[in-house]
C-alpha cells in the first residue's frame, strides 16, 4: 500500500528551486489524494535503513507536522484527520515507528521517538493505544537490547511525559516508567547517551511522580539517583540533573528538608567550579526556593489563616551562606553583556537570585550585601564597582523603607557621580540601579520619596547629561527618568515640581529618539515611551502650553515617516515601528489635553490634520502600527465626541479590515474596543454604520479561528452599540441573545482548577453582563419588552455567578449592576421572576457589608430597584 517517495524527498531538497518547487506540488497532491496512504509512506521512509538519511529526515519532519501544529485550530484539524484514518493502517504506521526506535541512525531514531509522542499526545487521552507504555518498556527490561535502542525508548518516555498529562497514565504505568527511568540513569548499568536520555526522561516525568514523592522510601531513593548524577563526570548529565533538582524544587518543595544540607553543598559546589551551564541552574536551584518561599508568604497573610502549605524558610536558614555565594558570582561578568539583551551568564543569574532572596527574606539580607557593596565600590577594577553596583541595586526590592531610605540617602551621590565612571558597565548598572531606586523609593505622593525638591534639579541634571551617552546607557537613563517621572503621578502638588523641567526633559527624550548611532529601534522606543510617562504625569494646570507646543512637533514626525520610500522589509519594519512609537505618543497627547475643558479645544482645532495622518499611517499597511493608530483614533474619538462622525466614511474601511483580521488577535480586540469608544462618542450617529459593525462582530464570534480572548471585548461592545442606538438594536437581539446566553452556559461548564482559564471565565462573565446593561438601558425607555423573554435566564445566570466563591470583584460588580438595570428598565414586567427568586436577597446583603464603596453604593441602587419593582 505504500508508495515510492524517495526520489521526491530528495529532489524537495535540491538546489534548484525549479525541481523543488515540482517535487513539492507532487508530494502535496499525494497527500491529497489519499492522506492514509501518504502516512503510511512516510513511516516506511523513516524505517527503511537502506533509505538515504536525508530522505527519511524530511519523511519524519512532515510525519510529524502531520499530526501537530502550533495553531489550536490547525492542530484541532490534524487530530481529526489521524482519527479517521482506517485502525489497520494506524496500527502499521505505530508498529514502524516502534521498529525505528531500533534504527542504526541517531537521527531516525530520534525523529520516531517525537512522532511516537504525538501520536500518544492524540491516542492516550482518549485511552486509545494502551500498549505504547508497555512495549517501550520492554525495551528497557530485557537485558539484550542494544544501548541506542534504550536510548532511543528512553526520549520516547520523555517525550509522551512532555505530551500528555499526568491523569492519563494509571499509577501503575506511572511506577513502572519511573523505575526504567531512574534505571537508565544508573552509572554502573548505562553508557552516558542512555543515561543522559534517562535524566531528560525523569524531568518531563517529574509531574507525573506526585505519589512517589509523598512515599518517604521512593523519594529518597529518586533523590539521591538525581543527586549522584548530578556529580556524573560527562557535564550535559550534571546540567540535566541540576534541571531535574529546579523542577523538583517547585513542584516539591514541601518535602524537601531532609536533603537540603545535600542540595546546598552540590550546588555551592557547582557555582563555585563546574561549567557556567551547570553552575546557572545550581542558581536557578535556589532561585526556585526563593520564588516558592515568596508565594507562600502570601499565603501566611493575615487573612488566610494557617491552612497553607508549610513554609520551611529555607532561605532563612541558608542566609549567611547562600548571600556569600551569590555575592561571589557578581564579578563574573562579559565584557560585553551590556550590548546584547539576550546574554543570560553567572553574574546575571547571581543578581538575579540575590533579589529573589531580598524579596524573600526582607530586612536580614542589608547587613550580609552591604559589607560587599562598600567595600568593592570604589576599587580600580570595574568589576568590583560593577558588582557592587548591582549587588546594591538588587536588594532595593524586600526590604522596608525604614531599612533602605538612609542607605539611599546616603549613597544617591555617589551614584550619580558614578554616572560619568569610565567604565560602560558600570555606568549601564548606575542608571539601572537609580531606575530601581525611583521605582522603589519615590513615591511623594503616598508621603516619602528619597528625592527631594532640592535634589531633584541635581538628579535630573545628571540624567539628562547622561542620556547622550552609549545607547545601552542612555536606554537604561530612560528607563530611570520613567520612573521618576511616575512617582510624581497622582502627587497633588508635588507634581509641579516637575513642571519646570519639563521643557528640557522633553527636548532631550526627543533628542535621543532621533538618534542615528543605535543599532536597533529599542533606545528610540524607550525615549518613545518614557516621553509618554512624561506627558501622562504632568501637570496638567501648568504645563499645557508646552504639551501643546509637542503636538505639532509629533505630527510632524509622523507625516515624515509616511512619506519615506520603502525598498526593503527591513526598512518597512523600522518604519512601523517607528510610527507606532509616534502614535503612542499621540495618543497620550490626546487624552492629556482633552481631559480639562481649558485645554481641549487645542485638540478639536488639530484633529482633521490628526486624523488625516492617521489614515496615511492606516495606507503603509503595516500591523503594529494598525493597533498603535486604532488606540490612537479611540482617544481622538472620546475627545471629539459628535463631530468624529465626518470621519466615519473614510475610516469605516480600516475599522472593518480590523474586525476582520481574525488572525492578529490583538488588531481585531483593539478595534472591538475602538468600536465602542465610537459609539460613546456618536451615540445613534453611528446607526449608518450599526449593521456592518454587528454583522461583522456576530461573524467574529461565530468563527472557529477567533481567539478566545477576543470574545470577552466583542460581548461588551454589543452593550456600548446598544446603548448608543437605542431601538435599533431589535433586529440584532435575535442573532445577540442566543450567543450572549451560549457564552453563559459555557461559563457553567468552565473548568475552574486551571488558574488561566479562571481568569478568562471572569472577564467572560463581566462582558456578558455589560452587554446585558448596555442592552437593558438601550431599551429601557422605548421598548423594554423587547428583553422580558429573556429576564429568566439572566438571572438564572446571576444566580450561579452569585455561588461562585472564585469570582472577581469586578465580575461581582458587574452582576448586581445588570440586576439593577434588569429591574429598571423592565419593571412590573418580572415582578414575578424576582418573586420566585430568593438568591438576591442574601447576594445584595453581603454587597451591602463589602469595604468596596462602590460595589456598597451599587447594591443599595439595585435594591432600591428591585423594591419598587416589588410593589407596583
Amino acid at each position: 500500500m505504500a508508495m515510492e517517495i524517495t526520489p521526491y524527498f530528495l529532489a524537495a531538497q535540491s538546489a534548484d528551486a525549479k525541481v523543488r518547487t515540482e517535487a513539492e506540488a507532487t508530494l502535496r497532491q499525494f497527500q491529497e489524494q489519499g492522506l492514509s496512504r501518504f502516512l503510511l509512506s512516510l513511516s516506511v521512509e523513516l524505517a527503511n535503513n537502506d533509505k538515504p538519511i536525508e530522505s527519511r529526515r524530511l519523511a519524519g519532519i512532515v510525519l510529524k507536522n502531520s499530526l501537530d501544529a502550533k495553531d489550536a485550530s490547525r492542530k484541532e484539524h490534524l487530530v481529526e484527520q489521524w482519527m479517521s484514518i482506517d485502525i489497520s493502517v494506524k496500527s502499521q504506521i505505530k508498529d514502524l515507528l516502534l521498529r525505528t526506535l531500533g534504527s542504526s541512525v541517531p537521527e531516525a531514531r530520534h525523529t520516531s521517538a517525537q512522532v511516537i509522542a504525538k501520536i500518544a499526545s492524540i491516542e492516550i487521552p482518549k485511552k486509545q493505544w494502551p500498549e505504547l507504555i508497555g512495549s517501550l518498556l520492554n525495551n528497557m527490561t530485557q537485558q539484550d537490547r542494544p544501548a541506542a535502542l534504550k536510548q532511543a525508548t528512553l526520549e520516547t518516555l520523555g517525550y509522551v511525559c512532555e505530551e500528555i498529562s499526568h491523569q492519563d497514565l494509571v499509577q501503575e504505568e506511572v511506577n513502572a516508567v519511573l523505575t526504567a527511568v531512574v534505571q537508565g540513569m544508573n552509572l554502573s548499568e548505562h553508557g552516558p547517551e542512555v543515561r543522559l536520555a534517562a535524566t531528560k526522561a525523569l524531568y518531563n516525568a517529574l509531574e507525573f511522580a506526585q505519589t512517589n514523592f509523598e512515599n518517604e522510601m521512593e523519594r529518597n531513593y529518586i533523590m539521591k539517583v538525581v543527586c549522584d548524577t548530578a556529580m556524573s563526570k560527562e557535564v550535559e548529565i550534571r546540567q540535566t540533573a541540576f534541571e531535574c533538582l529546579v523542577a523538583i524544587a517547585s513542584a516539591y518543595y514541601e518535602v524537601l528538608e531532609p536533603y537540603m544540607q545535600t542540595l546546598f553543598q552540590l550546588t555551592s559546589n557547582a557555582v563555585k567550579g563546574d561549567e557556567e551551564t551547570v553552575a546557572l541552574q545550581a542558581i536557578e536551584f535556589w532561585s526556585s526556593i526563593c520564588d516558592e518561599e515568596i508565594e507562600l508568604q502570601e499565603f501566611d497573610g493575615p487573612e488566610s489563616g494557617d491552612s497553607g502549605p508549610p513554609h520551611s524558610r529555607f532561605i532563612e536558614k541558608a542566609l549567611s551562606s547562600l548571600v556569600p555565594l551569590l555575592l561571589e558570582t557578581l564579578p563574573m561578568q562579559e565584557e560585553d553583556q551590556d550590548q546584547d539583551d539576550t546574554i543570560w551568564n553567572i553574574s546575571m543569574a547571581g543578581g538575579t537570585c540575590l533579589g529573589l532572596v531580598a524579596r524573600t527574606v526582607g530586612d536580614a539580607i542589608v547587613p550580609l550585601v552591604m559589607p560587599f557593596v562598600e567595600s568593592n565600590i570604589s576599587k580600580p577594577d570595574w568589576r568590583c564597582r560593577e558588582a557592587a553596583t548591582y549587588a546594591f541595586g538588587s536588594i532595593l526590592e524586600g526590604p522596608t523603607i525604614e531599612k533602605l531610605s538612609p542607605l539611599v540617602q546616603a549613597g544617591l551621590n555617589f551614584l550619580l557621580t558614578a554616572m560619568k565612571d569610565g567604565n560602560n558597565h558600570v555606568k549601564d548598572t548606575t542608571a539601572w540601579t537609580l531606575g530601581r531606586i525611583f521605582e522603589l523609593l519615590h513615591s511623594p505622593g503616598s508621603g516619602f520619596s528619597v528625592i527631594s525638591p532640592e535634589n531633584l534639579k541635581q538628579v535630573l541634571g545628571v540624567l539628562l547629561e547622561s542620556i547622550k551617552d552609549a545607547p545601552n546607557v542612555a536606554e537604561k537613563v530612560c528607563g530611570a527618568i520613567y520612573y521618576l517621572v511616575l512617582g510624581y503621578e497622582d502627587a497633588g502638588p508635588n507634581s509641579s515640581l516637575l513642571s519646570t523641567y519639563l521643557t528640557d526633559v522633553i527636548s532631550c527624550l526627543i533628542a535621543t529618539a532621533d538618534r542615528t548611532d543605535s543599532g536597533d529601534s529599542k533606545l528610540r522606543s524607550s525615549a518613545y515611551e518614557t516621553l509618554n510617562e512624561v506627558v501622562r504625569c504632568s501637570n496638567i494646570a501648568e504645563t499645557s502650553p508646552i504639551i501643546a507646543q509637542l503636538l505639532p512637533v509629533i505630527m510632524n514626525k509622523l507625516g515624515q515617516t509616511v512619506e519615506i520610500q520603502i525598498v526593503s522589509s527591513d526598512e518597512r519594519e523600522k518604519q512601523g515601528d517607528l510610527q507606532a512609537s509616534l502614535c503612542g505618543v499621540l495618543q497620550v497627547i490626546i487624552q492629556k489635553l482633552s481631559s480639562t475643558d481649558e485645554t481641549k479645544p487645542i485638540i478639536l482645532q488639530a484633529a482633521d490634520q490628526i486624523m488625516i495622518l492617521f489614515l496615511k499611517v492606516f495606507g503603509c499597511r503595516s500591523s503594529t502600527v494598525h493597533e498603535e493608530a486604532m488606540l490612537a483614533i479611540g482617544a481622538l474619538a472620546s475627545a471629539t465626541g459628535p463631530q468624529f462622525e465626518k470621519y466615519m466614511p473614510e475610516f469605516y474601511k480600516y475599522l472593518e479590515m480590523g474586525l476582520q483580521n481574525l488572525e492578529e488577535y490583538q488588531v481585531c480586540a483593539i478595534t472591538v474596543g475602538v468600536v465602542g469608544d465610537i459609539c460613546r462618542a456618536l451615540d445613534d450617529k453611528v446607526l449608518p454604520y450599526s449593521d456592518g459593525i454587528m454583522g461583522l462582530l456576530l461573524k467574529d464570534l461565530a468563527s472557529s479561528e477567533l481567539h478566545r480572548s477576543v470574545k470577552p471585548p466583542i460581548f461588551s461592545c454589543f452593550g456600548d452599540i446598544a446603548l448608543a442606538i437605542g431601538e435599533h438594536f431589535e433586529k440584532y437581539v435575535p442573532y445577540a441573545l442566543p450567543m450572549m446566553q451560549g457564552a453563559a452556559e459555557i461559563c457553567a461548564q468552565m473548568e475552574t482548577a486551571d488558574e488561566e482559564m479562571m481568569d478568562y471565565g471572569n472577564q467572560l462573565r463581566r462582558s456578558i453582563f455589560e452587554a446585558y446593561s448596555g442592552i437593558l438601558q438601550g431599551f429601557k425607555s422605548v421598548k423594554p419588552d423587547v428583553m422580558v423573554p429573556y429576564a429568566q435566564h439572566l438571572l438564572k445566570f446571576i444566580e450561579m455567578v452569585s455561588r461562585d466563591g472564585q469570582r472577581d470583584e469586578s465580575v461581582t460588580k458587574a452582576a448586581v449592576a445588570v440586576m439593577g438595570d434588569l429591574a429598571d428598565a423592565l419593571g412590573s414586567n418580572i415582578k414575578l421572576l424576582f418573586g420566585d427568586c430568593s438568591f438576591y436577597n442574601d447576594f445584595l446583603g453581603k454587597c451591602l457589608q463589602s469595604d468596596d464603596e462602590q460595589l456598597k453604593e451599587t447594591a443599595g441602587w439595585t435594591q432600591g430597584m428591585i423594591g419598587r419593582v416589588m410593589v407596583l
